[in-house]
């Protein structure tokens, strides 16, 4: 789970020097730097699986070895993309502490957006403040931006329960929030891979073993920057999508999937050129 959710370390050495003592070098895995204007440009399935490691993230803060665990910079610049999961870099602002209170007063939050006040348990600790801080700064800074936009019209009602969940958890009990997270993750996802279409009338023709190596256009989201390249359920999705597109004229169906599942498909403007694939079958839109 730790490797799922914090940067990996592979290693470490001190090394003093004439100018700085006592130097530690650390040697860590790559990640690339969560930059939100890029992620909202790639596919909303891309973007589900980021705020699943995130919830993963805070059921994991919320339940450690050590106690609820809150990320004082629970901000995107604190973590990295790796292999297309959320991880977290920096654990310096970590804290493990709740804060002391002698009444509701005193376990007072403040946001840039909204404010939340907390009960102030017998023991003198605000109750769950650590868990609670993390969840709206999840909610504040990455769910609401990325679930919403773009998503599947079928799974809206779901997604719009778990944005909610997040951004209003004073009016919910407390241990309502990440269960209900992780629960909706599977029925997300499996809506989502099986996703129904309608039946097209257009007919295409079946060339197996076969690839078009050109005639690529643009589309968006697309896992290729060059070319219109798409996840797709089935075939019938795969037309579906190419009878939406003016310019689509062919697809080809690849032996690569997403992490959900689902097909990729390369769709074409043209069919002038084919050339033999294995892997590989093209499906070519018939013409009166």
């Amino acid at each position: 789970c730790l490797v799922v959710i914090f940067f990996q370390l592979y290693g470490y050495c001190y090394q003093d020097s004439n100018d700085i003592p006592d130097t530690l070098t650390t040697i860590t895995e790559l990640g690339s730097p969560l930059e939100m204007i890029q992620l909202l440009q790639t596919s909303w399935e891309d973007r589900f699986r980021i705020c699943l490691s995130l919830v993963r993230l805070l059921h994991y803060l919320a339940h450690s070895p050590l106690g609820s665990v809150t990320l004082l910079d629970f901000r995107p610049r604190q973590f990295v993309i790796v292999d297309g999961e959320l991880k977290v870099t920096d654990l310096d602002d970590a804290n493990i502490e709740e804060s002391s209170c002698t009444s509701n007063s005193d376990c007072f939050m403040e946001f840039p957006a909204r404010n939340f006040t907390l009960p102030c348990s017998v023991e003198g600790r605000c109750q769950s403040m650590n868990e609670k801080r993390n969840l709206y700064n999840a909610y504040r800074f990455f769910f609401t931006y990325l679930l919403p936009h773009s998503a599947p019209s079928s799974l809206r009602p779901l997604l719009d329960k778990i944005v909610n969940a997040t951004g209003n958890h004073n009016k919910h009990g407390n241990d309502k929030y990440f269960p209900f997270l992780l629960s909706s993750s599977p029925s997300v996802n499996s809506e989502y891979t099986q996703k129904c279409v309608k039946s097209a009338n257009t007919k295409y023709r079946r060339v197996p073993e076969a690839f078009i190596p050109d005639e690529n256009y643009r589309c968006w989201p697309s896992y290729h920057h060059k070319g219109c390249l798409l996840s797709v359920f089935d075939v019938n999705e795969a037309i579906e999508i190419c009878d939406s597109y003016s310019q689509c004229k062919a697809f080809v169906l690849t032996n690569q999937t997403t992490w959900t599942g689902r097909q990729l498909v390369f769709f074409k403007m043209a069919s002038n050129h084919i050339v033999p694939d294995p892997d590989k079958i093209t499906y070519v839109k018939v013409t009166d």
